[in-house]
């Protein structure tokens, strides 16, 4: 029989669709105030690009960016982290239209877990609506898409983005 143990905390990111520049600064500084100072930001994309799926909700042409946090958490958190975005989704929208999009997800040496609301046969359910997603996997030196992996999570500007976290993560766990 196994022995339970507790999770070995995983390093947190969240994905920032917007169209306003200035919402987004705004959308940064309150995640920093719930997630704990951010130790690396993506370049800034057009997320219209690879996807008008937002455009009409959020009003125009939509940006992305991701951030992660310096602080690692414990993945159990993981509901709770995707309930708080979702707070922060309605703070910001209006006539309940989305000003704003943020897709949180843990990080841990071999994956990336997203967490999401919709339902698939891929996706496992979790507590209070939320479901998890393994969106990539970490072998052969890179980040490996799986057949449900969003288009723009298969991009090389999110990959370098993602390599990038999991050295300073794996930085992390070694001085632990």
């Amino acid at each position: 029989m196994g022995t339970v143990g507790s999770f070995p905390p995983e390093k947190l990111i969240v994905g920032l669709l917007f169209c306003d520049q200035g919402l987004a600064g705004i959308v940064e500084k309150k995640l920093e105030s719930l997630f704990g100072r951010i130790d690396c930001r993506s370049s800034i994309y057009r997320f219209s690009d690879i996807s008008t799926y937002y455009d009409a909700e959020m009003g125009g042409k939509v940006n992305k960016c991701f951030f992660s946090f310096e602080a690692c958490v414990d993945p159990s958190r993981l509901v709770e982290i995707k309930l708080l975005t979702n707070d922060m989704e309605k703070e910001y929208s209006r006539q309940g239209l989305r000003n704003i999009n943020l897709d949180p997800g843990l990080m841990s040496h071999g994956r990336l877990t997203l967490a999401t609301t919709k339902n698939a046969p891929h996706r496992l359910p979790l507590y209070s609506g939320i479901y998890a997603e393994i969106t990539l996997f970490f072998a052969r030196k890179d980040w490996q898409s799986l057949p449900w992996t969003y288009t723009d999570f298969r991009t090389d500007v999110t990959k370098s983005f993602l390599r990038e976290v999991r050295t300073i993560y794996l930085k992390q766990r070694q001085s632990k």
